[in-house]
């Protein structure tokens, strides 16, 4: 009898970095060109590109809010990896998801919250919502070591205090960001979102997929 097994489901959930997509107000925009081209006799095609270090999908650094905190080729990876839990906020009203918005989660390393009904690819969406900074600390006291959101921001846009991300870095837990949860059920799956190892990088671009569990 044969032994194989047809493969896991595989959502991809990163943005597709290109020029004209949607960057946080003022940061820098994506661009990418071709400095070598096979067209004009190279034997090979080789780009460039320019973006912000939070373009598309990213994982955000401690750097990124305390100056004196790691870099993002710092951190352990473990996060970023291993069993987390989708859920649906779509319906959340007030602007912020918070405690009572949240699910009875059990032994969820990793939570990522789908808040938009469908991602906005083409435009800026400055009313996105973001994580009230008591969800996050209870979040933490019930293990979550990962929290990601579709959203560009655990905190709104208009923030100066950074109430969430400030709650992060007090229970040293890591940030997705711009996430692509469209069509993704909710439920348990395993995550994979390594970001790219930058040197003094206060975060790092990820390709963030779901896979889902080895025993569905």
């Amino acid at each position: 009898m044969s032994s194989w097994k047809s493969p896991r489901r595989i959502w991809d959930i990163s943005q597709t970095l290109r020029p004209g997509m949607p960057v946080w107000p003022d940061d820098t925009a994506f661009a990418f060109d071709r400095t070598w081209k096979m067209e004009d006799g190279s034997p090979v095609n080789v780009g460039r590109m320019t973006m912000s270090t939070h373009s598309g999908t990213h994982g955000d650094a401690p750097l990124h809010y305390s100056a004196s905190a790691p870099d993002i080729a710092s951190v352990a990876l473990d996060p970023y990896i291993g069993e987390c839990l989708v859920v649906d906020a779509t319906r959340v009203t007030g602007g912020r998801v918070s405690v009572g918005d949240l699910p009875h989660i059990e032994s969820a390393d990793r939570v990522l919250f789908r808040t938009f009904e469908t991602f906005p690819h083409e435009q800026w969406d400055a009313s996105f919502t973001a994580i009230d900074a008591e969800a996050i600390e209870w979040l933490a006291l019930q293990g979550v070591k990962l929290v990601g959101t579709d959203a560009p921001s655990v905190d709104p846009q208009d923030s100066k205090t950074m109430d969430a991300h400030r709650a992060v870095l007090e229970h040293d837990m890591r940030i997705l960001e711009g996430l692509v949860l469209d069509g993704v059920p909710e439920g348990r799956y395993e995550l994979i979102a390594l970001p790219l190892k930058i040197a003094g990088g206060d975060a790092g671009l990820t390709r963030a997929i779901l896979r889902e569990p080895a025993d569905a």
